[in-house]
Formats: C-alpha cells, structure tokens, sequence
C-alpha cells in the first residue's frame, strides 16, 4: 500500500520550527541566507525557499530582504509543530485503517475461497459414496415422536431411509418398521440431499442440527 509522503520542503520548515522552539533560533534574530540554510539541512535552495514561505505565510519567521530571515514568534512556531503532528497521527490512522480494511477483505476472500473449496470437497464425497449417512436428533417437542417407522411412512414423505436409531447408549441397526423413535433418539439415515430437509421439515417444521 502506497505512503503518504510528506514534502521534504516542510519537513524543513519543521526543523526550522523546531529549533527555534528549543531556543537554539531566538525570536528576532536573523537566520541566514537562503542558500545558507538551504546547505545547513542539505537541501536545494529551491527547498530552502519552500520551506521559508510556509513559515512566512504563518508568521513565524519573516524574510527581509538583503539581510536574511527573521525570527518572529516562538508560540506560532511551536503551534505549527503541533498541527503538523496532529496531521502526521491522522494520515498514521488513516493507513492503518486502510490497512485493516484490505487486511478484511483478503481475509474475507480467503474465506470464500476455502468455503467453496468445503461445498466442492463434500460434494465429491457424497457422489463418491451416495450411502454416508446422515444423522439427525428430532426435537423432543415433536408430534412425531413415540411412533413406529412404518406409521410414520419416513420413506414416503421424506424419501430418507433409517438405517440406525441411537437409543440412550444402544445402537439399534437396520429398525424395522415396528420400531419407535423416542424422545432423544439419534436417527441415522441415508437418501438425497432433498430427503435432508425433507426429514427437517417432516418431524420439526423447520431447520434443525442434520449432519
């Protein structure tokens, strides 16, 4: 990402600034000339010029001509370190938010990408092996629960076939149709993705935990 890159001609005028905050320029004294300055922080004297009417346009130093620049007030120059401070933190947070959004959004990508990846790696699983079953725990509340497989014609409505009911730590396999299903059986079944919300909407009427 690209930087904000501050011009070197007010990085000057901040080193300027600076030392006549610190005292090392006082208020009314005459700094040297142009190309003096100019080869003092080795800059151009084009830079030095920059930098000197940025100080000029706020008072802080004023240029006389023949004679060099002066010193005019160390309170605007110190206010001037200040505004230049506040913008530097701004255009900081600016690209650290910049940042964090292109951060997101290559986390967002990723995220897709190895979701797709997911839905494409189980559908290969379930077109090579269409009998892994499903498991499904119907709510307690539901009106279907303690009657048998066959009353309930599963197959006819939903299209699944129960292969296995967990019934508290027993493994009943290959139910008949006489068996119940109780509250809190786990029903193992196979059949089509269609036959997964069919059997949600069968004994819940909604979406419920299948696997």
């Amino acid at each position: 990402m690209p930087k904000i890159k501050e011009p070197r001609y007010h990085k000057i005028a901040q080193d300027i600034a600076e030392a006549i905050v610190t005292k090392k320029f006082e208020v009314g004294q005459k700094l040297h000339a142009r190309s003096t300055l100019a080869a003092t922080f080795g800059v151009s004297a084009e830079t030095a010029r920059k930098a000197i009417s940025v100080l000029a346009d706020l008072d802080i130093v004023r240029p006389v001509h023949g004679s060099g620049v002066e010193v005019l007030s160390r309170e605007k120059a110190r206010d001037f370190l200040a505004q230049a401070k506040e913008s530097r933190n701004l255009q900081e947070t600016h690209s650290q938010i910049k940042a964090l959004i292109a951060k997101q959004k290559e986390d967002l990508t990723n995220l897709d990408e190895s979701f797709s990846l997911l839905l494409d790696q189980t559908q290969r699983v379930r077109q090579q092996n269409p009998m892994s079953p499903f498991e499904f725990v119907p709510n307690n509340h539901s009106e279907k629960l303690n009657q048998s497989i066959g009353s309930l014609n599963i197959w006819q409505n939903t299209g699944a076939t129960i292969i296995a009911i967990l019934h508290n730590d027993d493994l009943i396999l290959s139910p008949g149709p006489y068996a119940n299903i109780l509250p809190g059986d786990t029903i193992y079944f196979v059949g089509s993705d269609k036959s997964v919300e069919a059997m949600q909407q069968f004994f819940d009427g909604k979406q419920n935990n299948i696997k």
